[in-house]
């Protein structure tokens, strides 16, 4: 990649933030170096985000551009291999993704509209364990929903391209975000609100390890949660409708809130005890439809999901709660 040439007229940079990911970069970087495109068509950006392992020297061994800072984040450790990136088009990706062999082709294929600016592409997984398939049944329906959209203002960056004079005109990524904490679609939400098009490229995949224990999960939500506080902040439209956010999952964390809340305060008034019942009654119908979705695809994961989706709902709502209370006290946040 030393002496990269145009892909029809256009040269491909694609940036991989990595902090400490010797364990998942090497898979990453092999499925980037076998492309269906000309490996000489396209160059690929290792930002080394401060890491205390082998992810450097793992970089290095791939003869990969690498780059390097101390531990900021992935929003300037992606600004930073803008910077240096030498593309018309500029794709992300993350350090535990592994693009299929045509990622590269099909994430630029929207852009042949010169309307079109950004373009999301979508996760899969090929993990057996219950949580990790639950995560895909999520992932699967949000994007059942970005299907029905003919532009959407939602992008994240595990799957990601934009126009490089675009990506300087919506002056890059917030490093104010000092984690993997909605800074990628923060900024699609300010594209968007400038008038800018992208375009879900569902056919654009990157294979995943999501999240496999409960536990691991129900954190992850919680944070989502916690980092929704400082983007709505910005956009505070966006707390109303996204073309990611199903509404259902947002009447499911204000019932689920609401329910937990009221079984306390029956010990002061039983009617609370019979609120409570009327709302998880309410909660289990509005599980229906993803559980019906789900079920023509994954039985075992369609008979989990009630549960499941409750508990998501409890950890959004609760760091949610979390970083309201930290942003009127005025604490810096959670890191």
């Amino acid at each position: 990649m030393s002496d990269p040439r145009t892909l029809d007229g256009i040269l491909v940079s694609v940036i991989v933030p990595a902090y400490n990911a010797a364990r998942t970069l090497p898979v990453c970087l092999a499925k980037l170096e076998n492309q269906t495109v000309s490996w000489s068509s396209y160059e690929v950006i290792v930002v080394d985000d401060g890491s205390t392992d082998a992810t450097r020297e793992i970089a290095q061994g791939y003869g990969v551009r690498l780059l390097t800072q101390p531990n900021h984040g992935p929003a300037a450790a992606r600004n930073l291999g803008v910077q240096a990136a030498q593309g018309e088009i500029l794709l992300f990706t993350d350090a535990d993704c592994a693009p299929a062999p045509d990622w590269i082709a099909a994430m630029i294929e929207p852009l042949a509209d010169p309307d079109v600016v950004g373009v999301k592409g979508a996760y899969r997984t090929r993990q057996r364990e219950m949580v990790a398939r639950f995560v895909q049944a999520e992932y699967e329906d949000k994007y059942d929903k970005m299907h029905q959209e003919r532009y959407i203002d939602f992008v994240d960056t595990y799957a990601a391209a934009y126009r490089r004079c675009v990506f300087a005109d919506g002056q890059g990524f917030d490093p104010a975000f000092p984690r993997a904490s909605g800074e990628d679609v923060e900024f699609s939400y300010r594209l968007a609100q400038r008038g800018y098009k992208m375009v879900f490229a569902p056919g654009a995949v990157v294979y995943h390890q999501h999240v496999a224990s409960a536990l691991g999960y129900l954190r992850r939500k919680y944070y989502v949660g916690y980092w929704r506080v400082r983007m709505y902040r910005k956009h505070p439209q966006k707390a109303l409708a996204d073309s990611h956010t199903p509404q259902m999952l947002k009447a499911q964390v204000g019932l689920a809130l609401l329910m937990v809340a009221f079984l306390p305060a029956s010990v002061l008034w039983r009617g609370f005890l019979a609120g409570a019942a009327m709302l998880a009654v309410l909660f289990g119908l509005s599980t229906i439809p993803f559980c019906l979705k789900t079920l023509k695809k994954e039985r075992a994961v369609a008979l989990v999901s009630p549960a499941l989706l409750l508990l998501r709902a409890l950890a959004l709502g609760t760091g949610f709660g979390m970083g309201i209370l930290d942003h009127l006290l005025g604490r810096r946040g959670a890191e």
